[in-house]
């Protein structure tokens, strides 16, 4: 009979070494292969990012204007298969759709995997959105990067290069972010052999539960319900009476300020028509951050990267129902990452439990 501590959440459980990213939660710092990431954003795009934590593994791994190519691509590939997604997700949302559409792409297909599943994600969401306003599928551009090309897609023309910067900044920053619970279910999967194309699906399915990658939207129905600044403190405290969870604060890891909070808010400011909904936010922002003081004393809560990734994708003209599929776009790179390295160790993840049920007489 097994007999050792249960933690059903695995709190400080180290099951592998990574050289992927690190999360200090105390400091407030993310690591992305050995880059802060307020310096990594500031260099490097969605593919640079992607180049750097596919180093060392896969194909184009280390080289940006490979993995540009790669998926570029992986892009018009992936585009033959809309008219078949398109048939099977109808009625879907987003996720559901992208869910289906990583389906049916086979683990025979000869584009390395990494870059199909990556490549595929934003052609299947664009198609999806522009079916949903009742819009034919735009084909992908191969000569523009995965940001440019998405938003063109998704609006049927370029939009323009601070937009474009942008999006590509959010995808750079939400790639990969130590072993959540998306990426560590994709290792999981990929300890089994699998193959990447099933463990990125396991991932995605990972992260459309609300409490991992479904905190955006909630962001800005808050935003809307408060109205104005001065209806902050009377909203929250009416809030923690109701014990409503407040979206956009607080986070299993980080005890301080989550520092891809701090790189999209600044991504905000460089969009046009924006300063008055960031101020306004902004206000707001303090004002939850003065509840949680009051209410959860002795707790460290503190903004996390849901609350200003609502208020970017906002500025971009992202449906609030598709938040959550956009964050897979970028995460997905992370996903193909861990993949490589969990195939690599080579050992099947098996964790033991302790069980408490009913025994024979």
């Amino acid at each position: 009979m097994l007999q050792t501590r249960v933690d059903s959440g695995l709190d400080g459980v180290i099951v592998a070494d990574t050289v992927m990213s690190e999360v200090d939660g105390e400091e407030g710092r993310l690591v992305v292969r050995g880059h802060a990431l307020q310096e990594l954003v500031a260099t490097r795009g969605f593919e640079g990012v992607a180049a750097l934590l596919w180093e060392g593994y896969g194909t184009g791994g280390g080289d940006e204007a490979a993995v540009r190519d790669g998926l570029a691509a992986a892009r018009v590939r992936a585009f033959a298969l809309v008219p078949k997604l398109l048939t099977a997700a109808e009625g879907l949302t987003p996720v559901q759709g992208l869910r289906v559409g990583l389906g049916m792409l086979p683990d025979s297909d000869p584009i390395p995997h990494h870059y199909l599943v990556c490549g595929a994600l934003p052609v299947f969401l664009a198609a999806l959105l522009n079916a949903r306003k009742g819009l034919s599928a735009i084909a992908p551009d191969p000569s523009l990067t995965t940001a440019q090309d998405l938003l063109r897609m998704i609006r049927g023309q370029r939009a323009g290069e601070v937009f474009e910067k942008g999006l590509d900044i959010y995808l750079a920053t939400v790639a990969d972010h130590g072993f959540n619970a998306s990426t560590f279910t994709a290792r999981v999967v990929a300890s089994t052999d699998a193959g990447l194309i099933s463990a990125v699906l396991a991932g995605l399915c990972a992260l459309k539960g609300p409490k991992h990658g479904g905190a955006p939207g909630p962001v800005l129905d808050m935003l809307d319900e408060i109205g104005e600044a001065s209806r902050a403190e009377a909203w929250f405290d009416d809030a923690f009476a109701k014990n409503t969870t407040l979206m956009g604060f607080g986070h299993r890891i980080y005890k301080v300020r989550d520092p891809r909070a701090d790189v999209l808010k600044e991504a905000v400011a460089t969009l046009p028509e924006t300063s008055g909904r960031l101020a306004y936010a902004s206000e707001v922002e303090k004002g939850a951050i003065a509840a949680l003081r009051k209410h959860k004393p002795g707790r460290r809560l503190d903004t996390n990267v849901e609350y200003y990734t609502a208020l970017l994708l906002e500025a971009l003209e992202i449906p609030r129902e598709a938040f959550t599929a956009l964050f897979a776009v970028g995460r997905a790179a992370g996903w193909c990452a861990h993949v490589f390295e969990q195939e690599k160790g080579g050992r099947i993840i098996r964790p033991q439990s302790n069980y408490v049920g009913a025994r024979p007489s």
